[in-house]
C-alpha cells in the first residue's frame, strides 16, 4: 500500500484510541498503551501498524477476553451513517485494530466474537477477521450468516457475501470456500436482490471469484438469475461475469447474448507510438468490419489483450475492456484504447516487444505489436 495510507495510523490516532478505551474503562492504562502502541510505529506499513496497535491493546486490556471485548464494544463510536453500506474514505480504518483484536484473540469464544463482529462491522468491515471463524467453525459461522443475510444493516449483510469470498484480496485463504462453493450459494441467493448497491456489488465480486475456478457453475447461475431480472440484478450479473468474458468463456458469452462466432475482419492496426518508454502511454487503434457474406446484425463484445513482457522475458496477458456493439451487415467500427506503461505495485512494465490481440466474442485476432524501451 502507498506510504500516505500508512500514516493514517499515527501517534495522534493512537492517542485518540487510548482516550476512547479509557472512557469506556477508567482503569485502562492509557499512557502505557500509547507508549507501547507508538513505539516502533513509524517504520511499519499500514496493516503492520494496525496489528502492532492491536497487540498493545491486548497487552493493556483485561486478560479475560470477554471483559476486554466488552470494553472494546463500549468504546465504539456511532454506527456508520454512510448510505448503502459504503465506507467513507479512511475514517472507518480507525476500527481495523478492533476487528483484528477479535480475529486474532477471540477464536476460543465463538459466541462473544460473533456478537462483537456484528457490532464492529457496522463501523469497519470484519471481512478479514471473520475468516478464522469460517476456518475453525464452518457450520456454526454459516448458520450465523444465514441470519445476518436478513439483518437490517447493509454493513452486516455485505459482510455475509464479502467475508465468504473465495479469493478475497489481502485475506487469509480458507480452502473450503473454494472447494465447497455450493455451501455459500444460498447466502448469495438471499442477497442477489438486496436494496443496497454495495451488497449487490459484493455478491457480484463473490461470483467473479468463483468464476476463476468454476466458470460453468457461475454461467449457469447467471442464466437463471437473468430470467425476469430487474435492471439492478442484470447489472450484478454482468459485473459478476467480467472475468469470464475477458477469458472468452463460451457459455458465459452465450448467457449474455454474445455466443455466436463472429463473422468479422480486424484490420488497420496502429500503435502510437510504435516505440514507447516505460512510464508513458501507447494508443492502440484498429477497425472491425463485418465479413463478406454476413447477412444480419451481429452482437459483439470486443476486448483488447496486451501480452506484457515479464522480468525474465516471458509474457503475461492482461485484458482491457473495449466495447459492446451491434455490427450491421457491411458495417465497420473504428475502435481503440490508450494503454498505460506506468509502473504500478501490481505490474511493472519491462522492455521488449509486447504483442497485442483483439478478442471478439471470445475469438482471438492478432493485431500486431509495439516495443517498450527503458
Amino acid at each position: 500500500m502507498a506510504d500516505p495510507l500508512k500514516e493514517f495510523f499515527s501517534p495522534a490516532l493512537v492517542a485518540r484510541l487510548g482516550r476512547s478505551l479509557a472512557s469506556a474503562h477508567p482503569a485502562f492504562p492509557e499512557a502505557a498503551f500509547v507508549r507501547d502502541a507508538t513505539r516502533g510505529l513509524a517504520r511499519l506499513e499500514l496493516l503492520a501498524r494496525s496489528r502492532h496497535i492491536t497487540r498493545a491493546m491486548r497487552a493493556h486490556l483485561p486478560a479475560e477476553y470477554r471483559e476486554a471485548v466488552a470494553i472494546l464494544l463500549r468504546s465504539l463510536g456511532p454506527m456508520s451513517s454512510v448510505p448503502d453500506g459504503e465506507s467513507s474514505g479512511m475514517a472507518p480504518f480507525f476500527y481495523l485494530p478492533h476487528a483484528t483484536f477479535v480475529g486474532d484473540f477471540g477464536l476460543d469464544d465463538f459466541e462473544t466474537s460473533m456478537r462483537a463482529q456484528h457490532a464492529i462491522t457496522q463501523r469497519f468491515s470484519c471481512e478479514f477477521s471473520i475468516r478464522g471463524y469460517l476456518e475453525r467453525y464452518p457450520d456454526e459461522t454459516l448458520e450465523v450468516m444465514k441470519r445476518w443475510a436478513a439483518d437490517p444493516s447493509a454493513h452486516v449483510r455485505r459482510l455475509v457475501s464479502e467475508g465468504t469470498r473465495p479469493l478475497l484480496p489481502w485475506a487469509t485463504r480458507v480452502r473450503w470456500l473454494v472447494e465447497r462453493p455450493e455451501r455459500l450459494l444460498p447466502l448469495l441467493e438471499a442477497l442477489k436482490d438486496d436494496p443496497a448497491s454495495a451488497v449487490r456489488r459484493s455478491v457480484a465480486n463473490h461470483l467473479n471469484d468463483l468464476s476463476k475456478s468454476d466458470p460453468d457453475r457461475v454461467a449457469a447461475i447467471a442464466r437463471r438469475w437473468l430470467r425476469s431480472a430487474s435492471p439492478e440484478r442484470r447489472a450484478l450479473v454482468e459485473h459478476a461475469l467480467r472475468s469470464s468474458v475477458k477469458r472468452g468463456h463460451r457459455p458465459t458469452l452465450e448467457v449474455l447474448g454474445f455466443g455466436e462466432r463472429p463473422r468479422v475482419a480486424v484490420s488497420n492496426a496502429r500503435f502510437s507510438p510504435a516505440r514507447v518508454a516505460v512510464g508513458d502511454k501507447v494508443r492502440i487503434d484498429f477497425e472491425i468490419a463485418a465479413a463478406r457474406g454476413a447477412s444480419r446484425t451481429q452482437a459483439l463484445v470486443v476486448d483488447l489483450v496486451v501480452h506484457f513482457v515479464k522480468a525474465r522475458g516471458q509474457s503475461s496477458p492482461k485484458v482491457f475492456k473495449i466495447t459492446r456493439l451491434d455490427l450491421a451487415p457491411k458495417g465497420r467500427a473504428a475502435l481503440g484504447k490508450s494503454v498505460s506503461l506506468a509502473v504500478h505495485t501490481t505490474r511493472k512494465p519491462n522492455p521488449g516487444v509486447h504483442h497485442v490481440d483483439v478478442l471478439v466474442n471470445g475469438e482471438r485476432f492478432e493485431l500486431g505489436a509495439f516495443r517498450v524501451q527503458a
